[in-house]
């Protein structure tokens, strides 16, 4: 895949014309796709640590916002969700 995602990023075909890109672009935008992947990973990373908490204390399933339960199919989507699927979609 990243093989592949090089050389799509060294040829870009423009109406026929290739352009070619510089090879000095490349790290800089791996490094912008690897920092933006570790951001995700440690948000999800505290939510479920978050969830856990919640769950220790007795709290896990009840939403945040509203204290309104959260239903289980939402729960077994996402463990980690912190709001019914109302109030989420209201924000």
């Amino acid at each position: 895949m990243a093989e592949a995602r090089a050389a799509a990023g060294r040829n870009i075909a423009e109406e026929g014309a290739s352009i070619a890109v510089s090879d000095s672009a490349e790290p800089l935008a791996a490094e912008g796709f690897d920092a933006t992947l570790i951001a995700g990973l440690q948000e999800r990373l505290d939510a479920l640590e978050r969830a856990a908490r919640r769950l220790e204390a007795g709290t896990f399933g009840v939403s945040l916002l509203s204290g309104a339960p959260i239903s289980d199919e939402r729960l077994e989507a996402n463990p980690a969700a912190e709001t019914t699927v109302e109030e989420s979609t209201r924000r």
